[in-house]
C-alpha cells in the first residue's frame, strides 16, 4: 500500500475541524521556584520532575513543592523562553512559573496526538518568539493556535484516527531511542577498548616527542569565500564552511591552535581540505609512526592536550608545547592491528555515513516524513501564521 493510499484509508474522507488549543486542552500553571532552589532540592531518583528552560531539570519529592503546583496528568509542557519547544511528559511534574502546560480532560482527545502536531509546528512558534529581544512566547500564542480534530461528528472514530497516528509516530521515536541507547553503550565500549589498546606499561615501548616524528604547521586564511566541496577546517570541532580550493592533502590530523571550545579536539581529515590559520595540521614524517595510529593516540589524550594549552584569556595551544607531546611507538605491525580494531569501532560509533549514527539519522528522517504526511491535514492554511 502506498503512503498516499494509507492516509486515504486512515482518514477515509473524514472532515477536519480546527479549534483553538485553549478550547480543547486545559492550561496549567507552574510553581514559584528558582534555579538555585531546584539545585538544592534535587535528589537522584526522586519521583517529581521539575522543568526549567532548555535542558535544566531537577527531581524532587512530592512534599518539596506545593500540592496545588503538582501535575499528574500526561501533559504537553511549553518551553516558552530562550529555545522555544514542546515536551510531552506522563509522570508527576511541575515547572517554573514562567512556563505553562496543557492536559486533556476529554476522553476522545489523545493528548499525544496534539503534542505531535505542535512539534510539527515548533518553527512557527520559534518565529513568533524571535520577534522579541529575548525569544519568548505568551499564553495567547498557544491558546489561540488552531489544532485539527479529525472526524468531529464521530468522537469514537476521531479518537481511533488520533490513536493510530500516535501509535505509528511512537514506534519511530521508540526505535530512535533504542538506537541512541545502543550508540551510547557502544561509545562506552569503544572508549574502554581504546584506553586498553593505547595503554602501555613502562618499558614496553619507546616514547618520542611529537616534534621528532611529524610535520606540524598551521594553515592560512582562505583566498576566497566561494562555496565549494572542500571543508574549511579552522578553530572549531566542525568545518567552518566549504570552499572551492584546498591547501592540505587528505589523511591529516587537525587540532585547533586557538579559540573557545575547540582546544583539545582532535580531528582526522580523510579528504583534501582547507586548513585555516587557527588550526594545526599534523602528519607523520617517520617510518616508525603511522599518522592514523597517531590520530587515535591524540584523540584518546584530549585532556592531556588541553593541559598543554594556555587557558587564560583566549585559549591557545602553542606549537612549542605541542612539539613536546609524548607518543608511544609500538611496532608497525602492532600499530596496524590497533588501528584496524579502533577504526571499526569508530565507524560503528561516530560515522555519519555508516554505523549507528547513520541509522539514527535515517530513522529521524523517516519519522519526520511520516509525521509530515500524517499531520499536514487539508485546510491547514487556516492555522494562524
Amino acid at each position: 500500500m502506498s503512503n498516499a493510499s494509507f492516509m486515504e484509508k486512515l482518514l477515509n474522507g473524514v472532515e477536519m475541524d480546527w479549534k483553538p488549543l485553549g478550547e480543547v486542552l486545559v492550561r496549567t500553571k507552574g510553581t514559584n521556584i528558582t534555579a538555585g532552589r531546584m539545585k538544592e532540592l534535587h535528589k537522584d531518583g526522586a519521583p517529581v520532575k521539575i522543568f526549567a528552560g532548555g535542558k535544566t531539570v531537577a527531581f524532587v519529592d512530592f512534599d518539596d513543592i506545593p500540592a496545588r503546583d503538582l501535575n499528574k496528568n500526561p501533559s504537553i509542557i511549553v518551553k516558552s523562553r530562550g529555545f522555544i519547544e514542546f515536551e510531552y511528559y506522563a509522570k508527576p511534574f511541575s515547572h517554573k512559573n514562567e512556563m505553562w502546560s496543557y492536559y486533556s480532560n476529554k476522553e476522545k482527545i489523545n493528548i499525544k496526538f496534539i503534542y505531535y502536531f505542535l512539534k510539527l509546528n515548533e518553527r512557527y512558534f520559534q518565529g513568533v518568539g524571535s520577534k522579541m529581544q529575548m525569544p519568548q512566547i505568551a499564553t495567547p500564542d498557544t491558546d489561540k493556535f488552531l489544532i485539527p480534530i479529525p472526524c468531529p461528528e464521530n468522537p469514537e472514530k476521531s479518537l481511533e484516527i488520533q490513536t493510530e497516528i500516535v501509535r505509528i509516530l511512537d514506534n519511530f521515536t521508540e526505535l530512535t531511542a533504542e538506537l541512541t541507547a545502543e550508540l551510547l553503550a557502544r561509545k562506552k565500549q569503544y572508549n574502554y577498548y581504546r584506553d586498553q589498546l593505547l595503554s602501555f606499561d613502562e618499558g614496553e615501548v619507546e616514547w618520542k616527542m611529537l616534534g621528532e616524528l611529524c610535520s606540524i604547521g598551521v594553515g592560512q586564511a582562505p583566498v576566497g569565500n566561494e562555496i565549494g566541496e572542500y571543508a574549511f577546517v579552522n578553530a572549531g570541532t566542525t568545518p567552518s564552511g566549504y570552499l572551492t580550493t584546498y591547501n592540505t592533502e587528505p589523511n591529516t590530523i587537525t587540532t585547533p591552535s586557538r579559540g573557545q571550545g575547540g582546544i583539545g579536539y582532535v580531528g582526522y581529515q580523510t579528504t583534501r581540505f582547507w586548513c585555516g590559520p587557527l588550526c594545526y595540521r599534523i602528519r607523520s614524517t617517520s617510518e616508525v609512526l603511522s599518522t592514523r595510529f597517531l590520530y587515535h593516540i591524540m584523540a584518546n589524550a584530549m585532556k592531556d592536550i588541553v593541559a598543554l594549552a594556555n587557558m587564560t584569556g583566549v585559549p591557545a595551544l602553542n606549537k612549542k608545547e605541542l612539539i613536546g607531546f609524548l607518543v608511544p611507538i609500538p611496532s608497525p605491525a602492532e600499530q596496524e592491528r590497533i588501528v584496524d580494531i579502533l577504526d571499526k569501532f569508530d565507524a560503528i560509533t561516530n560515522s555519519i555515513s555508516e554505523g549507528l549514527p547513520h541509522e539514527i539519522t535515517l530513522r529521524k528522517k523517516q519519522y519526520e516524513y511520516y509525521r509530515d504526511l500524517m499531520l499536514r491535514f487539508p485546510k491547514q492554511e487556516k492555522v494562524e501564521s
